[in-house]
C-alpha cells in the first residue's frame, strides 16, 4: 500500500523535525509486530534543489496531471460503484475482469523465478516513480521534505514521502492539488511510456531478432504436458492450422477451445437419439479407412485403442453443431459400436469437417464431406480438448547442417508431415490451460544461433507489460476515496472549493466516502483473490 504525501501528519500526529545533517543521520528504522519502516533523509536536499530549480515548469507539468486525476476519480469510483452493485447480481465487471487480469496475465507458474523477480522490480519503479512525483511537486511548490519512508504493513509494502506539514497547509488549494496527484499523474506517464517501448520493441530488437514467424519456446520444464512433443527454442508457428505471432493469441486460442462447449439439445432422428459431441472437431475420413480399420471396443468403454492409435466416433452436422450417436447402458448391444481406432498423425493430413475450426482468412475449405467420406470426431474425457499443433526446429543441428530457417513461408502442417527435420506437427489431447500456462514463450528469436540472447526479448515484453499493469494498479487505487491513500487527499482539498459546504459538511462527506469506497475496494479484491487461486487450481 501507498501512503499518501503528509498521510499521518494531517491526521495530527506530531511534526518531525527536518534533521540538520543528512550524513550524520541517514536513516532511521522503525519496528513494531506489524508494522515496520525505514526513514532515509539522504535525498531530501537533492530532491528539494532539483524540484526548486525547475519549479516554474514543475508547476505547469503536474498542473495537467490534477486535471486527469480528478476525471480518474469519478470514473474509477463510478466504475467501483457499478462493479459492486453486480456482486448482488453475481456477475463480474470491467475493473473486476481488469484487476483479475492484471493479476494473472502474461506470467507463467512453471517460471516462478523470473517471473516474480519481473514483477518485484516492476512494482517498486513504480512506487519510486509515484513517491518522486510527490516529493518533486512538492519542492517545486517551496515544501520541504522531511524523509522517504519505505513500510511493510502486515504482508503489504508500500513507501511514502513526508513533508513540511505546516508549509503544506498554508499552500493555496490548488498547489495542494499538485502535490497529492503528482504520484497518480507519474504513474500515468509511466503507463504511457511503457505502452510506447512496448510498440517501438520490434524496431529495437530488429537488428538481432526475427518477429512475426511464430513463438519460441524458451524454456519448457519436464513437467509440462508440452515436454514430450516441444523442446527449447522450438518455433510454435500455428495452432489448428491458424498462425500466432503473439503470446496472448497462444492463451487465447488455447482457453477459447477449453471453455468452448455445445450447448445444442439433443434430437431424435428415426429410432436414433442424437447428441452434442465435446469436440466439434473432425475429419473426413474415406470409407476405406472405416472399413479396414478394426472395431476394438467391446460392450464397455474400459478397452482402449492400442498404442498410437485413438479412438475417432462417427458424426452428423445438424444446424451447424456437430452431434454423436447416444447409446443406452442398458442395452446389451455395443454401446460404442461405430468408434474406430485410427492413427492420428494420418488422420490430421485429411480434409477437415465440423465447427470446432477455427477458419483463417484464406481458408476456402468446406467443412463438409464427400459421400465417400464419414466425418469422424475424436473420443475425448470431458474436460480435455484436443488440438493441432505446428513447430519448427530452427536451431536443431539437422536443420543446421541442411541450412534450414523459417525466412520462407511454411506450408500447412497437415501436409508432408514428418518430411522435414525443420518442421513438424502434433496432436496434444489433454487439459489445454495447463499447458499452455506451462512453457514461457517469445515473439522474438535469434537471427543467428546466439541462443543466449533468446531470453532477453521475453524479459523487455514482460518487464514493460508488468510495469505498466503495476503502475496502472498503483494509479487506480490511488484515485479511490480510501483511507491513508492519496485519493482521500484530494477528495478533502477538492471540496474546500465547494463553497456551500460547511467544514462539518466536508468532513462529514469525506468520511462517507472513504468508509464506502474502502469497503467496496475490499470486496472487490477479495473477489479478485477468490478468482485467481480458482484461476490457478490453489482451492
Amino acid at each position: 500500500m501507498i501512503g499518501g504525501t503528509g498521510r499521518g501528519r494531517r491526521r495530527g500526529r506530531a511534526a518531525s523535525s527536518l534533521p540538520t545533517s543528512t550524513s550524520a543521520r541517514g536513516t532511521e528504522r522503525s519496528v513494531s509486530c506489524w508494522y515496520c519502516d525505514c526513514k532515509i533523509y539522504a535525498f531530501n536536499d537533492s530532491l528539494f534543489r532539483l524540484g526548486s530549480k525547475y519549479a516554474r515548469s514543475m508547476k505547469a507539468w503536474f498542473s495537467i496531471g490534477v486535471s486527469l486525476s480528478l476525471i480518474s476519480l469519478v470514473g474509477i469510483f463510478l466504475m467501483l460503484l457499478w462493479e459492486s452493485i453486480g456482486v448482488f447480481y453475481l456477475r463480474s465487471g470491467y475493473l473486476s475482469a481488469w484487476l483479475k487480469n492484471l493479476m494473472t496475465s502474461g506470467h507463467s507458474i512453471s517460471v516462478v523465478v523470473v517471473d516474480t523477480t519481473i514483477i518485484i522490480i516492476s512494482t517498486v519503479l513504480s512506487i519510486a516513480f509515484h513517491e518522486f512525483g510527490h516529493a518533486i511537486a512538492a519542492a517545486s511548490e517551496g515544501v520541504e521534505i522531511e524523509y522517504v519512508a519505505i513500510f511493510v504493513m502486515v504482508l503489504f509494502p508500500g513507501a511514502f514521502v513526508a513533508l513540511n506539514y505546516d508549509l503544506l497547509q498554508n499552500l493555496p488549494f490548488f498547489s495542494m492539488l499538485r502535490i497529492y496527484c503528482a504520484g497518480i499523474w507519474h504513474n500515468i506517464v509511466l503507463c504511457a511510456a511503457c505502452v510506447l517501448m512496448t510498440l517501438l520493441l520490434p524496431v529495437v530488437l530488429c537488428p538481432l531478432y526475427v518477429s512475426g514467424d511464430g513463438l519460441m519456446v524458451t524454456k519448457i520444464p519436464q513437467t509440462s504436458p508440452l515436454s514430450e512433443y516441444l523442446s527449447a527454442y522450438d518455433v510454435i508457428r500455428s495452432v489448428d492450422g491458424l498462425k500466432i505471432t503473439r503470446t496472448d493469441e497462444w492463451i487465447k486460442i488455447l482457453n477459447q477451445d477449453t471453455t468452448a462447449k455445445s450447448n445444442a439439445p439433443e434430437f431424435l432422428e428415426g429410432s436414433q437419439r442424437y447428441v452434442p459431441t465435446n469436440s466439434g472437431k473432425g475429419y473426413c475420413v474415406p470409407d476405406s479407412w472405416v472399413d479396414a480399420s478394426k472395431n476394438l471396443w467391446q460392450v464397455s468403454d474400459r478397452l482402449p485403442c492400442p498404442a498410437e492409435l485413438i479412438a475417432f466416433e462417427k458424426a452428423i452436422s445438424k444446424d451447424s453443431a456437430i452431434f454423436t450417436k447416444k447409446t443406452s447402458r442398458d442395452s446389451n448391444q455395443k454401446e460404442l459400436e461405430g468408434k474406430y481406432c485410427l492413427i492420428a498423425k494420418d488422420v490430421v493430413k485429411l480434409r477437415k469437417c465440423g465447427n470446432g475450426w477455427r477458419m483463417s482468412e484464406d481458408d476456402g475449405n468446406s467443412r463438409g464431406c464427400f459421400e465417400d467420406e464419414y466425418c469422424l470426431v475424436p473420443v475425448l474425457t470431458r474436460g480435455f480438448s484436443w488440438i493441432e499443433v505446428s513447430y519448427a526446429k530452427p536451431y536443431s543441428l539437422e536443420c543446421l547442417q541442411r541450412k534450414g530457417n523459417l525466412s520462407s513461408p511454411s506450408r500447412s502442417a497437415n501436409n508432408d508431415l514428418g518430411q522435414s527435420p525443420c518442421e513438424g506437427s502434433f496432436v496434444y489431447v489433454g487439459d489445454l490451460l495447463s499447458a499452455a500456462r506451462s512453457v514461457r514463450l517469445s515473439a522474438y528469436r535469434p537471427r543467428w544461433t546466439l541462443l543466449f540472447l533468446a531470453d532477453i526479448p521475453y524479459i523487455l515484453e514482460n518487464g514493460f507489460s508488468s510495469l505498466f499493469h503495476a503502475s496502472a494498479a498503483l494509479a487506480v487505487v490511488n484515485c479511490l476515496p480510501v483511507y491513508f491513500l492519496d485519493g482521500e487527499a484530494i477528495l478533502e482539498t477538492s471540496l474546500s472549493y465547494v463553497a456551500w459546504f460547511s467544514r462539518r459538511q466536508q468532513r462529514k462527506i469525506l468520511k462517507v466516502c472513504c468508509f464506502v469506497c474502502t469497503v467496496l475496494l475490499v470486496i472487490t479484491f477479495s473477489r479478485i483473490f477468490y478468482s485467481t487461486t480458482l484461476y490457478y487450481g490453489f482451492v
